[in-house]
């Protein structure tokens, strides 16, 4: 039995210097600033090496800055995540 657990979570701070919308949240703009990231995969079993595959990405909003307000976390394509990245030239780290 392996002590590896088989899903994990990798979190991210994304700084997007424009406001932003997301694709299905329509008529919804958010702020410019730093929002959580957060990305669920699952171990690949039967390989000879470790490897994941992610199975969900989230965005938590609003903005980090905003703080102590109603917190929700949507659900959000990977595509749809890198090309809003693109679009809005953002930064990100990661933050574990």
């Amino acid at each position: 039995m392996s002590d590896l657990s088989s899903t994990r979570t990798t979190d991210t701070i994304v700084h997007f210097s424009a406001p932003f919308a997301l694709p299905d949240l329509v008529g919804e703009m958010h702020p410019a600033g730093d929002y959580k990231i957060a990305q669920d995969e699952e171990r690949i079993e039967g390989l000879s090496w470790l490897a994941y595959r992610r199975t969900a990405t989230y965005i938590h909003l609003p903005s980090i800055a905003q703080g102590n307000r109603l917190r929700r976390i949507v659900r959000m394509e990977p595509t749809a995540l890198a090309d809003l990245l693109a679009a809005t030239n953002a930064t990100q780290e990661l933050s574990r």
